[in-house]
């Protein structure tokens, strides 16, 4: 369950915030966050997705994907973290339809396909979560150099743990390729002048 906290932080964000007015955000030209110089071709993902069927990378072609990693028990990083990319939706206004946002699980044996789905679609019902088996979300965590380390917690019955791992936000731009990597606590403003500026290249 999501803490009434991280849900508070949603509904006062995307009541707060009105669309950005087209084109303002990206005229600065440059990359605000963490850009990858040159850019790169983003790793191939093909993940079971919360929408029903397969979630290949490589497909999403014409639109910017704002890939993430986390998992439905994260008491605080992850729910902020979404929350934010909820109000970078509400933010890019109409331009949000060419901006999809991939939530990848970071716990395989708790996070299931609907759990995921109820789980992001409190934040944006356009969020698609990713999970997999054990090995797949391996691979994909290693491709993007995304660390996961388990903390169990002594004295919980059942035995419970937490999960501590990169919560970067990257941009992948329309063409495929790796672009930016936004690191946790970076500006709204700055994510959402980074996709208007890979969306109008």
């Amino acid at each position: 369950m999501i803490r009434r906290r991280a849900l508070a932080l949603v509904a006062l964000a995307l009541c707060a915030l009105a669309p950005a007015p087209p084109g303002e955000a990206a005229r600065g030209g440059a990359l605000r966050s963490g850009a990858f110089e040159p850019a790169r071709p983003a790793p191939e993902l093909a993940l079971p997705a919360t929408t029903g069927g397969e979630f290949r990378l490589s497909r999403q072609q014409g639109k910017v994907i704002a890939l993430t990693f986390g998992y439905t028990s994260c008491p605080d990083i992850c729910p902020t973290v979404l929350a934010e990319l909820a109000q970078v939706r509400v933010r890019l206004g109409g331009a949000a339809r060419r901006v999809q946002v991939a939530y990848v699980t970071v716990d395989p044996d708790r996070d299931s396909p609907a759990r995921l789905r109820a789980y992001t679609g409190q934040f944006d019902r356009t969020f698609v979560g990713l999970t997999g088996t054990a090995e797949q979300l391996a691979a994909v965590w290693k491709a993007y150099g995304v660390s996961v380390v388990r903390r169990d917690l002594p004295g919980t019955r059942p035995p419970m743990y937490l999960l501590h791992h990169s919560a970067s936000v990257f941009l992948i731009d329309p063409a495929g390729r790796l672009r930016v990597m936004a690191p946790f606590g970076t500006p709204v403003d700055d994510v959402v002048h980074d996709i208007r500026v890979l969306l109008e290249e």
